[in-house]
């Protein structure tokens, strides 16, 4: 088997160089309690199920516990969709 030469390293993405996204009208901070499945989350303070969006899908990884932003509809009261991921170096900074 021939060696594993690459050129490329391995990048680090320096986290606390991006900008922390608050919250903004009709978005909520709020923890994860379960997985549902098929892309659906339950989350305290929160009436029902979130709907993870495509982009976070299959690239972010979400656990019980972890604090998501959830973006609240207007046309569903018990439902909504979750934004972002808050990292745990990110949720101290709140």
């Amino acid at each position: 088997m021939p060696k594993n030469k690459g050129k490329g390293g391995k990048n680090v993405n320096d986290l606390m160089k991006r900008e922390l996204d608050l919250k903004e009208e009709g978005q909520e901070y709020r923890q994860m309690s379960k997985m549902l499945g098929n892309g659906h989350v339950q989350v305290f303070c929160f009436d029902g199920k979130c709907h993870i969006r495509g982009k976070l899908r299959k690239k972010v990884w979400i656990n019980v516990g972890d604090i998501i932003l959830v973006g609240l509809r207007d046309y569903q009261n018990d439902k909504g969709d979750v934004i972002l991921k808050y990292t745990p170096t990110r949720e101290t900074l709140f």
